[in-house]
């Protein structure tokens, strides 16, 4: 690591001290960071919004009886991971489900079985990175594993131990759990989430991503078909909403409603699906940026479009507002984060329990290749967002966080997790009878487990990650600050993306 990354990195950790102090905001702190190189994938900042709020996931009941019935998982955490006893492992990541749930199993099942101690510490993602980036500035041992947003993995790659590499390639070692099975994890998503330039930089531990859900009984009423295309999409909308339907308690069905609050990341989150799903991106191949050009043009006015067949509030709403409103009974047909729709078929807090239906996103109508973008730009219609556990390469307990890390993602551990988390990455998560079973209208369903993994497949698209990113594209940015202006009606179409295009390539060239 040269001078100048190391001071990059105290920075950032600065900066984290003192938003950890209350003496920074979050969005000086996120400008920090950007500056710095350090931008944050769209779920990642959504997580950040929507932690005060989310309530604690627990394990199922049976959990301790299931994870004790892997006997030869456990035979092995008895023979091999007993002889790290009274190791400590330590890692920090923010309080998601599947780190609620994991977290709260190590006690009876893994350290029960190896004696290694774990202290995983949960915080916000901002205190994440500042902890990330001042262990690896100093090359500190505090932490044996990293919780990587995927946005991060070129800039830590030189910080971790390709565990690929090192074990898992090694096939005759006993530190490798046996049945642990890396190719189960969803092809697709290892160089999305987990590798950087051929390096396996993390395991995969979590995916939120757009699919599409509609209203059956909105649909079934006026007779409409599940629209399977960008036209079919803006149509079925438009249908909906000229229906003038109602629900019992007289509050109006719009056509389709966005996350479109003004200045807001989650205004840029929206805006891709348009963008790319009409051959759009930010950036070409050489480098450049890309926003203002025909494509864009036409993603931008297929926006507008959709703009009348929604509430005016919807340039209020940011994730949780579009989510909520869709479980309220407003929209008949959305294209949002997929990890809001168990919360509809909950029937304690949604209007629309076993109302909502999953359905494969739309097609686009024209779309461009990774290749044809810079910076790891993927287009497509589904906006990703996901994090891997990483090991680093100054822990001083390398093999017992190796034996840990395989348990934290083995297939049972995973499929527990699931259960609760809705963001699986394995493929036998997605094939478990228990996870199957539970594909019906009730709170925490996995009804629409495979549309998360058709969009997880084919149809992933991925923000670009330059260095200035997040200090255009965040919360309070130009681009958000921009595309309120347009959805507001306040500016026109060609002056925003002029805008946003030359706000993007002044990042570029920062960088």
């Amino acid at each position: 690591m040269n001078v100048i990354e190391r001071q990059k990195r105290l920075y950032v950790a600065k900066a984290g001290e003192l938003l950890r102090k209350g003496k920074m905001s979050r969005r000086d702190f996120l400008r920090a960071a950007g500056l710095a190189g350090f931008a944050f994938s769209a779920a990642g900042m959504m997580r950040m919004d929507r932690a005060a709020a989310a309530p604690i996931a627990r394990a199922p009941k049976d959990a301790r009886d299931r994870l004790m019935a892997q006997d030869e998982m456990n035979t092995w955490l008895q023979e091999v991971g007993s002889r790290f006893s009274g190791t400590t492992i330590r890692l920090s990541s923010e309080s998601t489900a599947p780190s609620q749930i994991t977290s709260g199993l190590i006690a009876d099942n893994f350290t029960a079985l190896t004696g290694i101690e774990v202290i995983w510490e949960q915080t916000p993602l901002d205190q994440v990175l500042s902890k990330i980036v001042q262990d690896t500035a100093t090359e500190s041992a505090s932490n044996d594993i990293y919780y990587l947003d995927q946005s991060w993995l070129g800039r830590f790659v030189n910080d971790i131990t390709d565990v690929r590499a090192t074990y898992i390639s090694n096939s005759g070692s006993d530190l490798n759990m046996p049945g642990y099975n890396f190719d189960d994890f969803i092809p697709e998503l290892v160089p999305a989430i987990s590798e950087y330039q051929g390096t396996l930089v993390g395991v995969p531990f979590d995916i939120p991503i757009f699919i599409m859900s509609y209203r059956q009984d909105v649909f079934e009423q006026l007779g409409l078909e599940v629209p399977t295309d960008m036209p079919g999409y803006l149509a079925a909308a438009q249908a909906i909403q000229e229906a003038g339907l109602t629900n019992e308690d007289g509050t109006q069905i719009y056509g389709t409603v966005g996350q479109w609050r003004t200045g807001h990341y989650a205004l840029q989150c929206d805006w891709t699906a348009w963008l790319w799903s009409h051959g759009g991106s930010h950036t070409n191949a050489e480098g450049q940026a890309v926003i203002n050009d025909e494509a864009a043009v036409a993603g931008a006015e297929y926006m507008m479009a959709l703009a009348p067949l929604m509430p005016a509030g919807a340039t209020t709403f940011d994730w949780s507002g579009q989510g909520d409103f869709v479980g309220q009974g407003g929209a008949g047909i959305v294209i949002n984060w997929g990890e809001f729709f168990p919360g509809w078929d909950n029937p304690e807090t949604s209007k629309v329990a076993g109302l909502m239906m999953p359905a494969p996103l739309p097609m686009e109508a024209a779309l461009r290749t990774r290749e044809e973008c810079a910076f790891d730009e993927t287009p497509g219609i589904g906006h990703q967002g996901g994090s891997c556990l990483a090991l680093s390469k100054y822990s001083t307990n390398q093999d017992a966080a190796w034996v840990f890390l395989q348990w934290a993602t083995s297939p049972e551990t995973m499929a527990l997790a699931a259960e609760q988390s809705n963001t699986p990455v394995r493929q036998s998560t997605f094939d478990d009878p228990r996870i199957v079973e539970k594909a019906v209208p009730v709170a925490g369903t996995t009804r629409h487990f495979g549309e998360i993994l058709t969009a997880i497949k084919s149809r992933m698209g991925t923000e670009p990650h330059f260095p200035a990113w997040a200090d255009v594209s965040s919360t309070g940015a130009v681009i958000p600050t921009e595309l309120g202006l347009m959805v507001t009606g306040e500016q026109d179409i060609t002056t925003t993306l002029n805008n946003i295009n030359a706000a993007i390539q002044e990042g570029i060239d920062e960088g």
